[in-house]
């Protein structure tokens, strides 16, 4: 069973092997390591760590904030392909598609971004409406989203008007990227947290960018 754990942690020598041991003290291998952001005392990392079946995950949480200055800000299971390249490689994948490139790109999104699903949202005579969704995506319409046309990447907010309810009662994290044009937009929905870091909006800003080009 492998989980993702988000942890922050102080920026100084020797935090990530002093959380390495702790996790390992029970029975937790760290499979990969993402670094979300770095301040000026802090780091936000990604963790994915593999554990036997059966294993609580509550065990993990209680072990990394058993370290000083270690908070967990969210843990789920975790299910994705582990590599070091994963944005090239789902821009390869759309470009190669003879067919449904925008099906692809929500497709692979999750995985790549670290999601619970993707949609690409259009804008047409009528409307809003959606071109393409990921599995788990929700199909619910959205009669009024304030925010389209968008210019660039950014974090929506999650308790806004035009949300529905079912996205709220999730406590669905938002986040939202051009694709190519303002009227063509990726959303991306986190249900459950945590929230979309400024790094990761900028490199969805900058992943849709590519993509939009690719799409173009």
């Amino acid at each position: 069973m492998s989980y993702l754990l988000r942890v922050r942690l102080p920026d100084r020598p020797g935090s990530l092997g002093a959380l390495a041991l702790a996790l390992g003290s029970v029975g937790a291998d760290i499979l990969s390591l993402d670094v979300v952001e770095r301040g000026t005392d802090y780091a936000i990392d990604d963790l994915v760590v593999d554990v036997d079946p059966g294993k609580l995950p509550d065990t993990l949480l209680t072990a990394a904030e058993s370290l000083d200055g270690v908070t967990v800000d969210s843990i789920r299971p975790y299910a994705g392909m582990l590599d070091t390249h994963r944005e090239l490689e789902l821009i390869d994948h759309v470009a190669a598609a003879r067919d449904d490139r925008l099906q692809v790109l929500v497709d692979g999104a999750p995985r790549v971004l670290r999601v619970g699903w993707a949609t690409v949202l259009g804008i047409g005579t009528h409307g809003i409406y959606r071109i393409a969704g990921s599995a788990g995506a929700p199909e619910t319409h959205l009669a009024d989203v304030p925010w389209m046309p968008l210019a660039k990447s950014t974090l929506l907010d999650h308790e806004a008007d035009w949300v529905p309810g079912l996205w709220r009662d999730m406590n669905t994290m938002l986040a939202a990227a051009p694709l190519g044009a303002p009227d063509r937009v990726l959303v991306l929905g986190r249900p459950g947290g945590p929230e979309f870091r400024p790094s990761e909006i900028a490199r969805i800003g900058y992943l849709a960018g590519i993509i939009g080009t690719v799409l173009s």
